[in-house]
């Protein structure tokens, strides 16, 4: 065996140790690859089956224009849904990429976050279902459950983020001090306008509701590289 083959096996043997190291040790800590392509997965089917909701009317022959025109409500409601779940994609992708290694609580976070975003289009179809057949007391039972889901959601969130700010030694080294705590807030954000739009939407006004939880979409849209990532992009 020649010198340089030696070499070139060490380099190999170096370069796939300290990855075999970080795929899984005895503490329960794994690489973010499976955890990544895992929720990918959960995201692009929850985002996928949105579209069976949208269904052919039923009525008679010469009335099919004002059958979808009928389904209004519908349609807004996959729109919704599917940008909402694109930004909590974009969030989750923005989050991901700062994580060096996940560990067992990490990955319940995880399992949290996606169990919660695929609460999202039931919701948003019960919120659609009630706004279409004009009932005032159902439009509000709906609205307090978007709100439920919604508030849910954001305490996921926040559990993740808890649990990159407790434990540093799981973030990349790059990322900024501090950044996972106003994360945080980010997720006390949701969840207090959550709280608060149910309340008004279930006793006073559900379009009020239905605004604050167009808002919060936003929100986490133009955040999602983190709270004040607008700012720094802007100077």
């Amino acid at each position: 065996m020649t010198l340089s083959t030696r070499s070139s096996r060490h380099e190999q043997g170096a370069r796939h140790g300290p990855q075999t190291a970080k795929s899984q040790d005895n503490t329960g800590r794994s690489d973010i690859g499976r955890a990544e392509g895992f929720s990918d997965g959960v995201l692009a089917i929850i985002i996928t089956l949105l579209v069976l909701d949208l269904k052919t009317p039923q009525g008679e022959p010469g009335r099919l224009l004002a059958g979808l025109l009928a389904q209004w409500p519908t349609y807004v409601a996959y729109a919704t849904s599917y940008l909402y779940v694109a930004v909590i994609w974009l969030n989750h992708k923005a989050t991901f990429k700062r994580i060096h290694t996940i560990d067992r609580g990490l990955h319940w976070a995880n399992v949290a976050v996606l169990f919660t975003t695929a609460l999202l289009p039931f919701a948003t179809a019960v919120i659609a279902d009630a706004v279409q057949k004009g009932n005032p007391s159902d439009a509000r039972t709906a609205v307090g459950l978007y709100a439920l889901v919604g508030a849910l959601l954001c305490v996921s969130w926040l559990w993740l983020f808890h649990r990159l700010h407790t434990n540093p030694h799981l973030i990349e080294s790059h990322v900024e001090e501090g950044f996972f705590q106003r994360e945080r807030t980010r997720a006390w954000v949701g969840v207090a306008l959550y709280v608060i739009a149910g309340v008004i939407g279930s006793v006073i006004a559900p379009t009020i509701a239905l605004t604050i939880f167009f808002a919060l979409a936003v929100f986490y849209g133009f955040t999602n590289e983190g709270l004040f990532a607008v700012q720094r992009r802007s100077k």
